[in-house]
């Protein structure tokens, strides 16, 4: 039951070029920076990364597309001007992009976890995100068909856990981490502390370990310059 593992690097070791991979956060809290980073070192290619933003001054997923780790981002806000590696490689064809409303990509990750193919929203109707979707009416209003996702592996970051994987978080830090966590075949966590088995409040624990596989500390890091 012991989840922990000796650092990021082993944590992240064994991803393959081409996974589908959540990574949490929003703007700059609650980001897997550690983890980020060691996965950006490995080189792998070809990743399909769905994630809030595109990073922001060189902080979570802005180290993956800089080393050219990402092939597809399902994202909801490109950060124009905070992600100069995401877009020059949007503009130059060598990145794909699928900007999902936040709502809706909150929703498709929740119902991925909660093992719902798909649902109905009328956000995007009547505009190029409705493109190829199908369209449907219910009480007079149209909605779209969206579906839910699933990854190989989730990246997200944590406050403290205990040695079996349940996890409390801080504050904002919060964001799209526990979702993220539901909806993975793998969910690694970073974390700034791991503590005894029952040291945690059970009230507070907002991720239990029944979603969580690998944990590893990773002290909080400083907010990259120029980041908000």
């Amino acid at each position: 039951m012991d989840k922990v593992y000796p650092s990021v690097e082993a944590a992240v070791a064994d991803i393959p070029s081409g996974a589908t991979i959540l990574v949490g956060g929003f703007g700059t809290a609650g980001v897997p920076e550690a983890l980020c980073r060691a996965l950006a070192a490995r080189r792998v290619r070809d990743l399909v990364v769905v994630s809030n933003g595109t990073g922001e001054f060189g902080s979570g997923l802005a180290q993956l597309i800089a080393n050219r780790c990402v092939r597809r981002v399902l994202a909801s806000f490109p950060a124009p001007g905070r992600a100069p590696e995401f877009e020059e490689q949007y503009l130059a064809g060598e990145l794909e992009l699928e900007l999902v409303p936040q709502g809706t990509l909150a929703e498709r990750i929740r119902a991925g976890g909660a093992g719902i193919p798909a649902f109905y929203t009328a956000t995007g109707v009547g505009t190029p995100l409705a493109e190829g979707k199908e369209v449907r009416e219910f009480d007079g209003r149209e909605y779209l068909l969206e579906r839910g996702i699933r990854a190989d592996y989730a990246l997200i970051r944590g406050y403290r856990a205990d040695r079996w994987g349940n996890v409390v978080y801080r504050k904002t830090a919060r964001n799209f981490n526990p979702i993220m966590a539901t909806a993975a075949r793998v969910t690694i966590v970073e974390v700034e502390e791991v503590v005894p088995v029952g040291a945690l409040d059970p009230e507070a624990v907002v991720t239990p370990s029944i979603f969580v596989h690998r944990i590893v500390v990773a002290p909080r890091e400083p907010v990259p310059p120029g980041a908000r």
